[in-house]
């Protein structure tokens, strides 16, 4: 699919004989660190021929018999409790930063320096100027750098971005797009670190609203002002180790209103406290020619709705079961309609990651760079800063 839409390669590598081989260094072994392995043991007998082969060879957890553990099941070589180690090891050609938000900075500054591809989970870090320290970084030393935006890879998602670029919509109007869980409702759960601005720089804004963000400047555009009010709910909980009550010192939800700079028009809502709501990750785009709707807990499906269908008396949304070997990825998976689930997102975005390393291919504009990690921590900053000002600010890269 070279060449198709900004899709990277599905044909191998261009050099002949054997995919090369590209060691991963995995800081973080929980949920990220899971998602992550399991997607680069996924990738080379899915994504065929691959383009590349990912060699597990070292993860880094704090925890010594965690990681030990997280090593054996994954089928990491070795483990570490230090991340300067993997960023030491010749063996290692990508850095993978899965770890919480308060050691994104560091360890891919000096992985960059090291002469290793980088690659971060989102957001890229607490505040726009430490993204801004990442960027020069990687830009400095050369290297291959993307942040790990996953929503970008779901195939719906890719087809509504080919609908939008081909101007079968025209001019877009309005966007609108809500990011709702439900699990830190309960007042007792404890302040893990996501609760903690120090570790984490903001709550529901940088956990669920930079993922819709990043959506609205893939699929809409840059946006110019954006004006927002945060909320805490609950302002102090229970220490994960009993000793008492902490300080939540992040938001709890936001709601935002945004002018792009097309002018186009959004809104945009991230809470973790909305009672039903498991992962409800959605989005309207309305514009001149029809209308997409998206929700990520029906990720293989697509509303369409056309302005001008014929006939008019059964004029209406459309649900496009994205299924086909004619859409994104699917050439690669099952049958029609044997559903692919989040999971696989990690696996088109790893693929098209290691086919821009091996191959000297860019990483934008389908996957997000740090560029692109800078400017989401930009809009995440102007959010708060509009928060607590009680004004429109304009964005200013």
């Amino acid at each position: 699919m070279a060449g198709d839409g900004g899709f990277t390669s599905m044909a191998g590598p261009k050099a002949e004989g054997a995919a090369p081989e590209v060691g991963i260094g995995m800081l973080g072994y929980a949920f990220m660190g899971k998602a992550h392995s399991n997607a680069f043991k996924t990738l080379p007998y899915m994504m065929y021929p691959p383009v590349a082969i990912p060699k597990l060879v070292a993860i880094c957890g704090r925890n010594e018999a965690a990681v030990a553990e997280a090593a054996r099941r994954y089928g990491y070589a070795s483990h570490t409790t230090d991340w300067h180690q993997l960023v030491e090891d010749d063996r290692i050609g990508l850095f993978d930063n899965g770890g919480s938000n308060d050691i994104h900075a560091e360890p891919c500054i000096a992985a960059a320096q090291a002469g290793k591809a980088v690659l971060c989970e989102k957001p890229l870090a607490r505040t726009a100027e430490e993204a801004h320290a990442m960027l020069e970084a990687v830009e400095k030393a050369g290297v291959k750098h993307m942040v790990a935006f996953n929503y970008r890879f779901v195939p719906a998602i890719v087809q509504a971005r080919r609908l939008i670029e081909s101007g079968a919509l025209g001019r877009i109007f309005h966007w609108r797009a809500s990011y709702l869980q439900e699990w830190i409702i309960d007042p007792q759960f404890p302040r893990i670190w996501r609760l903690d601005k120090a570790l984490a720089g903001s709550g529901a804004l940088g956990d669920l609203a930079s993922h819709i963000l990043d959506l609205a400047r893939f699929l809409v555009g840059e946006p110019r002002q954006i004006m927002a009010i945060t909320k805490t709910f609950v302002p102090e909980r229970p220490l994960p180790d009993g000793s008492g009550v902490g300080q939540v010192d992040v938001d709890d939800a936001i709601i935002s209103l945004i002018e792009f700079e097309n002018g186009a028009i959004g809104t945009l809502e991230a809470s973790r406290f909305c009672h039903g709501r498991k992962n409800h990750n959605t989005f309207e785009i309305n514009a001149e020619k029809g209308s997409l709707r998206f929700n990520l807990e029906r990720l293989n499906e697509l509303e369409v709705f056309w302005a001008e269908e014929e006939p008019k008396e059964t004029r209406g949304f459309h649900n496009v079961l994205v299924s086909e070997p004619y859409h994104p990825y699917w050439s690669n998976w099952w049958p029609s309609a044997h559903m692919l689930g989040w999971e696989h997102t990690f696996v088109h975005e790893f693929h098209h990651f290691l086919d821009a390393i091996v191959n000297d291919r860019p990483v934008a504009p389908y996957g997000a760079t740090f560029e692109d990690g800078y400017r989401n921590a930009v809009i995440c900053d102007a959010i708060l800063a509009s928060s607590e000002s009680r004004r429109a600010v304009d964005i200013r890269y």
